[in-house]
């Protein structure tokens, strides 16, 4: 099976090869021309065009291609969705979708700099995408200065000492942003970082590197979640809603990553959870 798409790849036409190699066809050969020639060389060399305007295999809405992969072969693996909000983040420059987008697209962007000829640029993209693939699969969770105790408690006292320090001078934007989150987790749930940042008149790396001092030591992605599971838990307890209701009202894109994003802040799936709440009050009233 060949596939075609435009030169000088950076996140999609890198991620989109190594996904169709890693689950779809291991014998799959792509092929890199300038932009006008892809569909005509595509009909030529009978290849499947992707990433280009016009095309199945393309983006969709606010999904990239290597979403549509995804849901077009069905590709069911906890990993694939945890990479996929990466790619899309990075893809599309929306870097609030995962921590690590900004990351993806920073070490893309040089690496698309550094090397010139598409083939060489495709055998590096395929190291990094199973490096990528190895951390979402069994290091997901793993923080990096969990297996060294002296640096997490240097780590720990010397961000005690910060917030200390930063107690008596909470600047005024940290207010302002506790509004603009709390107007969001009544509504849609809708956040970008740039765009709060422009609101704000803030400069975004420096709301992201200053977020954790002010919003519970977690980071701008880790508190947005905690808020939505939050929201999600306040409507069990109060509607009737189902599972997948919940996971719309409270801005998860499907109900698996709402299921595993709830189990990591309660330790319990959400059915358990909703059950077990709905059986303590029935216990209670029949007291």
């Amino acid at each position: 099976m060949k596939w075609i798409t435009r030169e000088k790849p950076k996140i999609d036409r890198l991620a989109c090869p190594w996904l169709i190699k890693k689950f779809i066809d291991k014998e799959a050969e792509f092929i890199y021309v300038p932009f006008e020639e892809v569909l005509e060389k595509a009909k030529e060399l009978r290849a499947i065009p992707f990433d280009i305007p016009g095309v199945e295999f393309t983006h969709y809405d606010n999904q990239c291609t290597f979403d549509y992969i995804i849901k077009k072969y069905q590709i069911k693996d906890p990993a694939i969705e945890i990479m996929a909000l990466i790619v899309r983040g990075a893809d599309t420059d929306r870097h609030d979708l995962a921590d690590e987008a900004a990351g993806l697209m920073a070490i893309s962007a040089g690496l698309s700099y550094n090397i010139q000829d598409d083939e060489q640029l495709l055998k590096q993209g395929y190291i990094i995408y199973d490096a990528l693939y190895s951390w979402a699969s069994h290091l997901y969770k793993q923080k990096h200065l969990q297996n060294s105790p002296f640096e997490n408690l240097l780590h720990e006292f010397y961000h005690k000492i910060l917030q200390e320090s930063d107690k008596k001078k909470v600047p005024a934007w940290v207010k302002e942003l506790k509004n603009i989150i709390q107007d969001q987790i009544d509504t849609q749930f809708v956040f970008d970082l740039r765009k709060i940042s422009d609101e704000l008149a803030l400069n975004p790396s420096y709301l992201s590197r200053e977020f954790s001092k002010y919003f519970d030591d977690l980071n701008f992605g880790e508190y947005i979640r905690k808020k939505r599971i939050e929201k999600a838990i306040d409507l069990m307890q109060r509607t009737d809603y189902s599972l997948t209701e919940i996971a719309y009202l409270t801005g998860f894109s499907d109900q698996s990553h709402f299921t595993r994003t709830f189990k990591v802040y309660t330790g319990k799936n959400p059915s358990s959870y909703k059950n077990n709440f709905r059986k303590s009050k029935l216990d209670t009233k029949g007291k």
